[in-house]
């Protein structure tokens, strides 16, 4: 690696990431069915029709993966809890299996000397409450508000820190507007709704956890810069209206209450009743804020209804899975963050990573790319801190290779292979890179 431990500021923290669904296997220990399981049932949804029930084995397997992190001298494991392993209906009674898994996952974190940052919900939805209409029933912001009061009720006196909904754009618009993740919905007026829920649910939650005592509370957004496709008035307004769904409705609903008016141009016919209301709930005070950063897209404008936008081709190298290599993207945001939304909040790099093309030969895994990738955005968050961002934290994604949602198994995001077959582990070179920048 192209830096050291000590070239960032005393008490800057490293972690690494992963999700529930794409590592745990969540066709064991008790837990429900998820609307993941029924969309990689669909034919078409997800390649080879992949899904999570063995994933890594995580659930088996966590000590020695924990091990692993404590290993490349990385101080936070940001987790994810799973709704339906802990409640397998979405309501009700509580899976023991479920909660004794989290309590075990938890202590083995401290026992390591490892800061555990839980995120309450990276996608994994139970079934029954998807049956109901999922994130377009208003109810969700209650029961998400139960599921956290019992998870967190279980392990939430040991948790360093926790945010409610990992990447709530992925929850809304991925998966409701562009039907590319479950529920699989093209649908206007449910994707209004669920992006509203989202946050209605991510203050119902944040508020149930400081009712139990809890601190050191975030939301955790993704951001992709915004490039327009040429120097035309059309492209610049479509850049923006992409700019503000993917990187600036959130935000705004999480510290200025309202939303921006490139996005209520189409999506405020379709708000529930009396949404301004709910700001109050869903601007509940935060502690931190998490980026989770990747890559840009350039945009064209199209003919049609709103959003009236397409993809353009970009000029830059691309990633395993076809994203666009752009580290200043990441300064980008961390000044966008900081100068328009939270001001007075410390923010996190809580995702950044890169999938590539992965083998290994006799037991070595070489990655170079991906620490060419780290190198440049770690760079990246220098720069920013240097010119007085208040930047606390970078976690790269991920730990080890996973099931990465609908692109099933393909994609290598991990600093640790994993053979889908035998569930082995192999570090590859960028974890021994980190682990000799962290700990030389």
């Amino acid at each position: 690696m192209a830096f050291r431990r000590s070239d960032l500021p005393d008490g800057f923290l490293f972690g690494t990431a992963t999700s529930s669904y794409q590592i745990e296997g969540h066709g064991q220990g008790g837990a429900g069915r998820t609307h993941w399981d029924d969309f990689a049932a669909t034919p078409g949804n997800v390649a080879g029709a992949q899904n999570g029930a063995i994933a890594c084995d995580h659930y088996n397997r966590f000590e020695a993966d924990l091990d692993l992190v404590a290993n490349a001298g990385l101080d936070v494991y940001r987790f994810s809890t799973s709704w339906a392993r802990v409640q397998p209906e979405g309501r009700g009674a509580p899976n023991s299996e479920g909660l004794d898994f989290y309590d075990r996952l938890v202590d083995a974190m401290l026992e390591r000397n490892l800061k555990p940052a839980a995120t309450l919900y990276h996608w994994e939805l139970p079934s029954p409450i998807a049956d109901m209409g999922g994130w377009r029933n208003r109810d969700i912001a209650g029961w998400f508000a139960d599921y956290t009061d019992i998870i967190m009720g279980r392990i939430g006196d040991r948790i360093w820190s926790a945010a409610p909904i990992n990447e709530p754009w992925c929850v809304g618009w991925l998966s409701h507007f562009l039907g590319q993740h479950a529920p699989g919905l093209r649908d206007i007026r449910a994707t209004a709704r669920a992006m509203h829920h989202v946050l209605l649910a991510h203050g119902t939650a944040t508020q149930t956890m400081r009712a139990l005592g809890m601190t050191n509370l975030g939301a955790v957004c993704n951001f992709e810069y915004s490039q327009p496709a040429d120097d035309s008035p059309e492209a610049a307004r479509a850049a923006a209206t992409y700019d503000g769904i993917y990187n600036r409705f959130f935000l705004s609903g999480l510290f200025h209450k309202t939303y921006p008016d490139t996005v209520l141009e189409g999506l405020e016919p379709h708000l529930p009743d009396q949404w301004h209301a709910d700001f109050e709930t869903i601007a509940a005070p935060l502690d931190w804020i998490g980026i989770n950063y990747y890559t840009r897209k350039v945009v064209a404008p199209a003919p049609g209804p709103w959003p009236s936008y397409a993809d353009a081709a970009g000029s830059l190298p691309q990633t395993q899975v076809g994203w666009e290599i752009y580290p200043e993207g990441l300064y980008h945001f961390i000044k966008m963050v900081h100068s328009e939304y939270a001001p007075d909040l410390p923010i996190y790099i809580t995702e950044n990573g890169i999938a590539a093309e992965q083998t290994v030969i006799d037991d070595v895994a070489d990655d170079p790319v991906r620490i060419t990738y780290l190198n440049d955005h770690i760079a990246q968050v220098q720069r920013a801190i240097g010119d007085g961002f208040p930047v606390k934290g970078y976690f790269i994604w991920s730990l080890i290779d996973n099931y990465e949602w609908a692109l099933g198994y393909a994609p290598r995001f991990g600093l640790v292979h994993v053979d889908f077959d035998s569930l082995q582990r192999t570090p590859k070179s960028s974890y021994h890179a980190m682990q000799a920048a962290l700990m030389g």
